[in-house]
């Protein structure tokens, strides 16, 4: 099963005016077109987007819509993040008729039915987040244990980095790319990247950059990234500072970057070191346009979130302003019992 793989850019928007709330939902029905989804189901998106980006304009505090497509006719997710005041009766929002303001509003309860999936997790005083996912008819869902975000320059339509997983019976293998600064030039140089991983993403992880740095020269270059699961164990191989991260409930458990250098350009021979991963873990992998010190005192709420709120929280939370930012969360590989 192929995941993520062609990933496109994450439509963002923030809800602070009610014209934002008819933004999103457009967003939302052209992703949704685009990702496969039969007619109806465009609809059911719009509906749950205008539903969400109007409970953010009337409830919360720095509000946004993100829409995220999981690849070429691959499903959809939408996800509403905020920064408070989170949802005091999270169960009781779930029941259609619930409003905190006396309006009619189903609310919650009616996203859940509108989507195919639907997660939520909020604290009071700290905020919401919500993912709701559609699956593209004919084709295996994305994987529960995976979020992305893709999240070019603000003011930027094309995203210098990209991303894309592989599930396999060997295990699953991501990898994430940066291509060197922003704008056409670097969107160029991550594609191609990309393009490699997918020819031969099974590989030794080392010889795959190579390939990569052989593929780059010439272009913008690119850092980049290259994770393989197994039960137990994680592989990473990198170059550049694209950042992996272990990511339990109770801490970070291991960090490393890439080898100093540039794909394409002035690379080392690669080397791939193995951690070791538990099973209630998570696999953060993040270009540098998410600020890297959200991991320095990562609050347990954060660090609790499952992999498609995290990657969205770290998209909406700690975005540089000045780069592209792409964060791929993977839970651990599963032993077969």
């Amino acid at each position: 099963m192929t995941a993520f793989a062609d990933v496109a850019v994450t439509a963002h928007v923030v809800v602070d005016h009610p014209s934002a709330v008819h933004h999103a939902a457009t967003l939302a029905k052209d992703a949704a077109r685009a990702a496969g989804l039969a007619e109806a189901t465009v609809e059911r998106a719009a509906v749950l987007t205008t539903e969400l980006a109007e409970n953010l304009l009337r409830h919360a505090v720095e509000g946004a819509m993100y829409v995220q497509r999981h690849g070429e006719k691959g499903g959809l997710d939408i996800i509403a993040a905020d920064r408070g005041p989170g949802i005091a009766s999270p169960d009781r929002a779930m029941a259609d008729g619930y409003s905190t303001t006396g309006t009619l509003g189903s609310g919650m309860g009616a996203a859940q039915r509108l989507a195919d999936e639907l997660t939520l997790r909020t604290l009071p005083g700290v905020g919401t987040l919500i993912c709701a996912r559609f699956h593209a008819p004919g084709t295996a869902p994305a994987a529960t244990d995976l979020g992305l975000v893709c999240l070019p320059l603000r003011g930027e339509e094309l995203c210098g980095d990209s991303a894309a997983v592989v599930d396999a019976p060997g295990g699953r293998t991501a990898a994430v790319v940066d291509g060197l600064g922003h704008g056409a030039e670097a969107a160029g140089a991550s594609a191609e990247a990309v393009r490699v991983f997918r020819e031969n993403p099974h590989g030794p992880l080392p010889e795959l950059l190579m390939t990569m740095d052989r593929a780059l020269r010439g272009s913008r270059g690119a850092a980049v990234s290259l994770l393989r699961l197994r039960p137990g164990a994680v592989e990473h191989c990198g170059v550049g500072n694209v950042r992996l991260l272990l990511v339990g409930h109770d801490g970070i458990a291991a960090r490393d970057t890439g080898q100093p250098g540039v794909v394409g350009w002035n690379m080392p021979r690669p080397r791939a070191r193995t951690l070791p991963m538990p099973e209630d873990s998570a696999a953060v992998l993040h270009s540098d346009g998410i600020a890297p010190r959200w991991a320095d005192s990562a609050p347990p709420f954060l660090l609790g979130l499952p992999p498609r709120l995290l990657a969205a929280a770290l998209g909406h939370g700690h975005r540089s302003a000045r780069d592209d930012a792409t964060a791929l969360v993977s839970g651990a590989a599963r032993r077969n019992t």
